[in-house]
This record gives C-alpha cells, structure tokens and sequence, in this order.
C-alpha cells in the first residue's frame, strides 16, 4: 500500500502543504493552471527558499497582485472588515461590501471548477469543515459565517489546490504525525486569541497535539482543516519503504528551527502493528498475603463474570517474609471502575494498584462446530486474515465428556478434525 506522512514538527499551513506536495514531485503546473482556473483573479509564485538549512519549496497566493497574509483566512460572522483589494465574482462583479463569501457561494464557485469530481468533493469536505468549526465556536447557522474577501480567495486556492494535488499524489492513505501548534496570539476578525486559535483546536479534536515553545502560529485553521479531512490516522514515524521526500516551507524563518512541513512517500510494509490489532487495556494488581486460598478462587471467577479480559495469580514472598500472592486483572478502561470494587469487596488488600499499557492482539473469532455427541465451539486467531491458531473452547468439551462419558482429549480432537473439513 502506498502511503504519505505528514511531519507536522512545524505545524501546517494551507501553503506548506502545497509546497510540500510539489517537492515531493506534484506538478507545479498543475497547482498553478488550478488557481488561474478558479477565476478569481489568483495566481501562484512558486520558489525555492531555505529554512534553518534545509531547502524546501515556497507557494504564495497573489491576489490581483497582492501576496497573501501570514494569517491564512480571515472569518466574519455578522460584519467584515472593508479591504481595499476587493475580489471579483465569477459573474465579474465585485462581491458584496461589508460581506465575504458564503460557504454556499464558496460551494458554487469549487462545483464550477475544471477539476474532478473527486477533488471537487474533497475541498469542498475540506471547506466545510471550516465553516462547522466558526459556526460552532460562534453558535449561529454555518451559512451565517462569511470569508473575508481577499482571505477566501488565499483559502480557495490552497484548499482546491490541495484536493487536485492530493488526487496526484496517489497514495491510499495519509498518516499524521502529532502536531506542533505553536504559541503566543493571534489576531482575528474579532479580536486577539490565544494559540492555537479556536477554530484550530475545534478541527484538531482527536489528535494529538503539543507546543515547542515557538511564539507563533504554526497549525493555521485551513491546516488544520486538510488534516481533519485528510488524515486517515495519527501515528509516530510509519514502517515503510521511502521513495521520496518534500518539504513545503512556512512564511516565516524561525532561528534554529527548520520552518518546514515533511511529507515523505512510500510503500508500507508489513509490519506486526499492521497485522495485529492494538488497543490500550487496563492492568489491576493487589498483593494478597492473608485470603483464604478458597476465596482466592471464587474472586478470580468473579471477576471474569463481571468482564475481566483475564485474570491471573503468581506467588509472591512479601514483607515479614509472608508467602502471598499477585492478583492482576486485564480489563477494558471502562469496566476498572467495577473490577476494583471487586477487588476491595471480596479481598483483603487496602490497595489496587492501576496502570494503562498498549497490546497487540491477533484478531479473533468463534466458529462452532458440530461433533457426534454436540456443538463444540472453537476460538480462531487470524493475522492479516491468515488463521493462525485455534483451539476447542475447553468448557464445551468438558461439558460433553462428563454426560456423554467420552476421554475429554477425544472431544476435542474430533472437535479440531471438524474444523479443518470446513476450512
């Protein structure tokens, strides 16, 4: 499978990602025959520029001559602000002053666009998305919330451009590294903000994000946007086979910090990772040095009723030189609650110990069969959809071999040898 992943260590922006599109091989051309298409009277200047040392591609938007703000996208809800640049329609009139453009406006002009229709839908996801996160942050109807002129002409371009360079690029999947916000304010159509600003963080739910301590606005709305719309998933550096790197430079040069968004392509290998699934559990342990051995029994009992995934015991020597024991219990985060109270209920401990760790496990799945004397359930564990082991659920066989008086060990071969003549 061919992938793409995006080091956001400098965050992301509408224009370093187009930047790092093209370094990685993205025409040119094509970005630039896109914006020119828009009509709107946009063009692209692309160039080489160098950031801490490393080279990377630079994209500035020109609107009728005027390079775009270090601030992506301007948002007005209710009012805007008069720019002296004003934008044409599509029909060759100005747009309304007073007003930017609507989301439904902005829908129009992407529907018209010479581009596919894969890429039409995805910038349009990619607007949308914007608009959902001023509509909630402002609690009114996302059709009330209006582009600045000059700034949704920048956005329009970056985020249609992103969505045919995407289309280009090819990969079926786009992995995300955590992000890198930034910090200090930002200003915006209606006042001063703390960094990341609130549009930002409303498209970042779910992902992983942190601050280097860097005094600016590194994740901008529009980034944030084609990540929220883009990213199929957040991850440290995938396992792959590199084909090619870019790297798609931010407006400003920080010193001793490389301004620059990464996008490496590549084929992703089969790692274990990709074969198994992963998923974060709950580990419970209480030390026992005074439970009747009896009790011990009944507890671990119930708690598998109650949900536990396992449940173990190993001999410990504790304090005073006291043999005991080490109950663990591997749960779900959200049965730990209930196993705990189990635990101080039905045991001696004074104290749970609790701790969350990640686990690779084999996908699983019951298949029952049928034997001369009943059904016999058997667990099958697959990686990558190959079997690779399975078992006679040992309660069934146990069941059938004490009324049906067989070997138990008999159950559970013909219970395997009906297993493999449907397989």
């Amino acid at each position: 499978m061919r992938i793409a992943y995006l080091d956001c260590f400098s965050g992301i922006s509408g224009d370093m990602f187009l930047g790092a599109l093209v370094d990685a091989g993205v025409s040119a051309r094509l970005f630039e025959e896109t914006a020119v298409a828009l009509d709107l009277g946009a063009r692209l200047e692309i160039s080489r520029v160098n950031r801490s040392g490393i080279t990377a591609t630079k994209v500035d938007v020109f609107v009728h001559g005027e390079k775009e703000l270090p601030r992506e996208e301007h948002w007005e809800q209710g009012h805007a602000h008069h720019h002296p640049h004003e934008s044409q329609s599509r029909a060759g009139a100005p747009a309304p002053h007073g007003h930017g453009r609507s989301l439904s406006q902005i829908k129009q002009i992407i529907g018209e666009a010479a581009i596919s229709e894969t890429a039409k839908g995805t910038a349009i996801g990619i607007f949308h998305a914007l608009g959902a996160a001023e509509a909630k942050i402002h609690e009114v109807p996302i059709e009330a919330i209006h582009f600045h002129e000059v700034g949704a002409v920048d956005a329009l371009v970056d985020i249609v451009c992103a969505a045919v360079g995407v289309e280009a690029l090819g990969v079926d999947e786009i992995i995300c590294s955590p992000l890198n916000v930034g910090g200090g304010t930002v200003k915006c159509a209606h006042g001063t903000f703390p960094i990341p600003a609130p549009a930002t963080v409303e498209l970042l739910k779910g992902a992983p994000v942190y601050s280097s301590g860097i005094q600016a606005e590194l994740v901008t709305p529009t980034g944030a946007a084609i990540v929220n719309k883009l990213a199929a998933r957040f991850a440290p550096f995938p396992e792959m086979k590199i084909e090619k790197a870019g790297y798609g430079a931010g407006t400003r040069d920080f010193p001793g910090h490389a301004n620059v968004l990464r996008l490496t392509l590549g084929e992703s290998l089969p790692a274990l990772a990709a074969k198994t699934q992963q998923e974060t559990i709950t580990v419970l342990e209480a030390n026992l040095d005074d439970l009747n051995p009896q009790v011990f029994g009944y507890v671990m009992d119930r708690l598998l009723e109650a949900g536990a995934l396992d449940v173990f015991g190993a001999p410990v020597q504790m304090k005073k030189n006291r043999p005991g024991m080490v109950l663990t219990v591997l749960a779900k985060a959200e049965d730990a609650a209930k196993l705990t109270q189990i635990l101080f209920a039905e045991t001696t401990t004074l104290g749970v110990r609790r701790r969350e760790e990640r686990r690779q496990a084999l996908a699983r799945k019951w298949v029952t069969v049928a034997t001369r004397w009943g059904h016999v359930r058997l667990k099958i564990a697959s990686m990558n959809g190959t079997v690779t082991n399975y078992a006679p659920e040992y309660e069934d066989c146990r069941k059938i071999a004490a009324e049906k008086h067989v070997p138990l060990k008999s159950v559970m071969q013909e219970a395997m040898q009906e297993y493999l003549k449907i397989e």
